[in-house]
């Protein structure tokens, strides 16, 4: 029988909370139900998410931080393995660096040896897309699929959604080519003109989130509110009540 997959929640979306109480924060995600996180900058606050992990048995599978211009992405991976982490992912490069073929090239080239570099700690590394590597074109490809083109085998994806399809991507299909290089995706919804105050709890919005999660069956769901104008912890709860319905 097929594997129910993971949902997490990226931590991102309760930064002003976290700020104030990083324990109070994952106390209530779990309270929620929630009982996996995405920690963003976690090399930062290794030990406070220990901690607050040992209180709620919450686990992090995955992780973003800013691994691509680290002067030592070393520390960044060990604070990983001690959060027990599987995953690693850099969650962004401005859109002026996925201008031209040569660009995206080069940036595969640096992803490739720092996923050797994870291996080496039995940790996967790999890349979180925005909008414009769907949108930028290079010849008739856009930037993201020139990108995979060049890299090992070893590195993985998470595919954010929403920002797939604001960037003009047919997002499941997107996922189909892509195969089982994507080990995660974020879940978001909202209107496809990419306003972030627009955006909404799963099955609410423009993005067709059942065909996503159908695209991509085992990939692991990663809730995200870039921004969210009533009480994200509702919005939170409200996207994992809609994946427990419908994401079968």
């Amino acid at each position: 029988m097929p594997t129910t997959p993971v949902t997490s929640v990226q931590l991102y979306s309760v930064r002003d909370a976290i700020a104030e109480d990083l324990d109070a924060t994952v106390a209530r995600l779990a309270e929620i139900g929630l009982r996996h996180v995405e920690p963003y900058a976690f090399h930062e606050r290794t030990d406070d998410y220990l901690r607050a992990f040992a209180a709620t048995g919450v686990t992090a599978p995955s992780g973003h931080a800013p691994v691509l211009a680290a002067e030592t992405p070393e520390a960044i991976f060990d604070a990983a393995v001690a959060l027990g982490m599987a995953t690693v992912i850099d969650p962004f490069l401005p859109a002026e660096e996925w201008q031209t073929a040569d660009q995206v090239a080069r940036l595969a080239e640096r992803v490739n040896g720092l996923a050797a570099l994870a291996a080496e700690r039995g940790l996967e590394f790999g890349y979180h897309n925005h909008a414009w590597e769907l949108g930028t074109r290079l010849g008739d490809q856009h930037a993201l699929e020139v990108f995979v083109e060049d890299l090992a085998p070893e590195v993985v994806l998470e595919v954010d959604t929403y920002w797939a399809a604001v960037g003009g991507a047919d997002v499941p299909t997107l996922l189909a080519v892509l195969g089982d290089r994507v080990r995660l995706i974020h879940v978001k919804d909202g209107t496809l003109d990419g306003d972030v105050d627009r955006q909404q709890p799963a099955g609410s919005g423009e993005v067709d989130v059942s065909a996503i999660l159908a695209a991509a069956p085992a990939a692991t769901r990663v809730i995200e509110f870039d921004a969210y104008g009533g009480d994200v912890f509702e919005g939170i709860a409200q996207s994992l009540a809609w994946l427990s319905e419908h994401d079968r």
